[in-house]
C-alpha cells in the first residue's frame, strides 16, 4: 500500500511536538515551554499581557473544542500530537461552525466546551454574543492584523479557498473538460451527481458567496446564487455534509468544498488513484473572481471548563509545529509566510485568476440574514 504524505510526515510532526515538553519558554520562542513545579509539569503560555504559567495538574483527560474533528484539516494529526505531548486527549467534535454556534447558544448557562474552532466569522459572531473571552496565544503577533481581533477574542489559524474537486476518470468517460467557471458545472452530466453543503456551514457559506460573486452578485444581491442553486438542484445536485466516501466510490463525480479538501483527498488517500482526482478554482464566465478565501480560527470560551488546557492547545495549534499539521493536509497555515509550501499546491496563477476576499466585519454583520435568504430562496 502506498504510504501517504501525511503518514510520512506525521511521525516527524509528532516528534517535533513532543520535543516542546522538554524545554522551558524564555519569551523569545513561540513554542509552549514546559518545566517542573513541585513534581508537576507546568507550561508558560500566551502572548504579551496574556503570558502566564499553567499547571498540567489542571488538565482534563478529555479536552472539548468545537469543530476539532477527524477528516477535517488534518485535525487527527494535531489531536494525536497534542495528546502525546500534554496527556490530554482532544474530543472528536463532529459539528459545522453553524452547529457549534447553535450549541453555544443552547448551553450558554452551562458551557460544555473550552474553546471554539471553525469559520472565523462565526467566531466573531460568538464574540459578539458574549460567548468568548480574551486570550492572545503565543505567536499571536505573527497573525495578519486583518485576521485577528485586537481584543484577543478571535484569532485565525489557517485559511482556505473555495474549489471544485472532480473525478478526472469519470469526466473523461463522459467527454467533459476540466471546469474553469461556475457555468461549467451547470452541464447535466455534472449536476446529476454534484455534491455541496448548505450555507449554514462555513464551507457552504463560502461556496455560496463564491458562486454569487462569480455571477455578478454581492452581499446585498444574492439572487444570482439563489437562481444557480435552484438550477443545479433541478439537475440532481444534492446539498449534504457526507460525500467524501461516495466520491471515492464514484457515486459523486464532483463536489464543492475547499482547495485543501481536494488536494488532501488527491495526495493523502488510498481509496482513489491520485491521477483520477482533479482540483480546480473557478471564476465567472464574465471573468469575475469566483473563489472566496475564507479564514478559520479559534477562541477561548467564557466561563468554559479547563481554560488552562485550552490555552495550551491554542498555543500549540499556532506554533510552527502545530501549523505544520495543516500544511501536511494542504491547508494554508496562517503563518505560511514562515513555511515552505509543497509543490502539490495549486499554481499561484490560478489563485490570481480566481481568488477574492470580502469585508469580513461586514460579513459578520450580515451573515445570518445572508444564510437565511439563500436557504429560503433556494429551498435548501
Amino acid at each position: 500500500m502506498r504510504k501517504t504524505r501525511r503518514q510520512v510526515l506525521l511521525g516527524a510532526g509528532t516528534t517535533a511536538a513532543a520535543s516542546l515538553a522538554g524545554c522551558i519558554g524564555d519569551g523569545s520562542s513561540d513554542s509552549t515551554g514546559g518545566g517542573e513545579s513541585g513534581g508537576q509539569r507546568s507550561y508558560e503560555v500566551g502572548h504579551g499581557d496574556f503570558r502566564t504559567t499553567v499547571s498540567a495538574a489542571t488538565f482534563p483527560d478529555m479536552l472539548y473544542f468545537y469543530c476539532v474533528q477527524s477528516g477535517w484539516m488534518n485535525w487527527p494529526s494535531v489531536m494525536s500530537a497534542f495528546e502525546e505531548t500534554y496527556g490530554s486527549a482532544v474530543h472528536d467534535d463532529d459539528r459545522s461552525s453553524g452547529e457549534a454556534l447553535q450549541h453555544m447558544r443552547s448551553h450558554s448557562n452551562n458551557m460544555t466546551h473550552s474553546g471554539y474552532n471553525g469559520g472565523y466569522t462565526y467566531g466573531i459572531v460568538a464574540r459578539n454574543d458574549g460567548f468568548t473571552q480574551a486570550y492572545k496565544p503565543a505567536g499571536w503577533e505573527k497573525v495578519p492584523s486583518a485576521l485577528k481581533t485586537d481584543d484577543g477574542h478571535v484569532t485565525a489559524t489557517r485559511r482556505v479557498t473555495t474549489a471544485v474537486t472532480y473525478r478526472k476518470d469519470i469526466y473523461e468517460e463522459r467527454g467533459l473538460d476540466e471546469p474553469t467557471t461556475w457555468a461549467d458545472l451547470l452541464q447535466p452530466e455534472i449536476t446529476q451527481d454534484l455534491a455541496l453543503q448548505t450555507p449554514q456551514a462555513a464551507v457552504g457559506l463560502a461556496a455560496a458567496l463564491s458562486v454569487n460573486n462569480a455571477r455578478g452578485g454581492s452581499m446585498e444581491n444574492l439572487q444570482p446564487v439563489i437562481d444557480y442553486y435552484k438550477q443545479i438542484q433541478e439537475g440532481g445536485a444534492e446539498f449534504t455534509d457526507n460525500f467524501l466516501a461516495q466520491f471515492s466510490r464514484g457515486e459523486y463525480a464532483t463536489f464543492v468544498r475547499y482547495d485543501y479538501s481536494g488536494l488532501d483527498l488527491k495526495y493523502n488517500n488510498d481509496e482513489v488513484a491520485e491521477e483520477n482526482v482533479g482540483v480546480a478554482l473557478l471564476s465567472g464566465e464574465n471573468g469575475n473572481a469566483g473563489a472566496l478565501n475564507m479564514p478559520y480560527g479559534y477562541a477561548l470560551l467564557q466561563n468554559a471548563p479547563n481554560p488552562e488546557a485550552g490555552k495550551v492547545f491554542m498555543d500549540y495549534v499556532l506554533s510552527l509545529e502545530g501549523q505544520q499539521h495543516f500544511l501536511d493536509a494542504y491547508v494554508r497555515p496562517i503563518r505560511s509566510a514562515e513555511m515552505e509550501l509543497p509543490d502539490e499546491f495549486i499554481d499561484s496563477s490560478e489563485y490570481d485568476r480566481t481568488e477574492f476576499q470580502v469585508d469580513y466585519d461586514k460579513l459578520v454583520d450580515q451573515q445570518q440574514s445572508i444564510i437565511q435568504e439563500i436557504t429560503r430562496g433556494a429551498n435548501l
